[in-house]
């Protein structure tokens, strides 16, 4: 696309320098074999010539130029113009200028942004004090000679999930979860329709660390003995693997007995 309106713009350029050098005569003789060969090009071709955007560029900057130059410039344009209709050419300098408008310049105003090490050292402050407000957060970097404002500190705490102050000391299921979530397990049913329109149990397993899923077994009439044997035949696989499970969760179903 570059190398195309370099290439658009040095030979119009080239063209200009040429066309100084002639007298007026041969200019407007010029012209006028022009136009003609112009005229045998549209009846020889069929269907118009697309023209890329550097060529429209050039025909839209001549068509500026002529304006500006001469006042019955419309009628001169519909003289010049025979590739393509003299509107046509309008339309393309409008959209020229709603892209000048619409075009997205960079944002050079505002605060400068916050350096990564800065960033960094007040997400650990904010980790390693859960009790400590942003202020007092500020208070802290103040005695390590880093000047933030306390607004600046609460924008980087929010964008990396940390609560604020006091919440952020407070322990929560989810914390609880993400700490122990490598040696948790959790199961549940979940049935299926067959074709005889007939339930079967699914009973299933899931890893919450790795969120890998184990069917245990399905049955038509899960009871707790069915369920207590399955539970078993999962330990014994989860034996012959490395992973330190320990904690399992589960509902209120009366088949998960003590035994389970």
């Amino acid at each position: 696309m570059v190398y195309h309106f370099l290439l658009c713009l040095t030979t119009l350029i080239v063209d200009l320098f040429a066309s100084i050098r002639l007298a007026p005569d041969e200019k407007d003789l010029q012209i006028a074999l022009l136009r003609q060969q112009l005229r045998v090009l549209e009846r020889k071709v069929k269907k118009k010539p697309r023209l890329s955007r550097p060529e429209k560029l050039m025909l839209v900057a001549l068509t500026t130029r002529l304006q500006r130059q001469t006042q019955r410039w419309q009628q001169r344009l519909r003289d010049t113009v025979l590739l393509v209709q003299p509107e046509t050419v309008l339309k393309w300098h409008r959209e020229l200028v709603c892209r000048k408008w619409t075009f997205r310049r960079p944002n050079h105003g505002g605060r400068p942004k916050l350096d990564s090490e800065i960033e960094a050292l007040i997400v650990q402050i904010a980790r390693e004090n859960p009790r400590m407000g942003y202020d007092k957060i500020q208070g802290e970097l103040l005695k390590l000679g880093v000047v933030v404002d306390p607004t600046t500190v609460k924008n980087v705490v929010r964008r990396h999930r940390l609560l604020p102050a006091p919440q952020r000391g407070r322990s929560s299921w989810r914390t609880f979860l993400n700490h122990y979530r490598q040696q948790m397990l959790a199961c549940d049913f979940f049935t299926v329709e067959t074709l005889h329109l007939q339930t079967l149990y699914v009973l299933f397993f899931i890893e919450l660390g790795s969120r890998r899923v184990h069917l245990a077994g399905c049955t038509t009439h899960p009871d707790t003995a069915w369920v207590t044997q399955q539970a078993r035949q999962f330990v014994w696989q989860l034996d012959e693997s490395s992973i330190p499970l320990r904690f399992l969760i589960h509902d209120q179903d009366s088949k998960f007995t003590t035994g389970f």
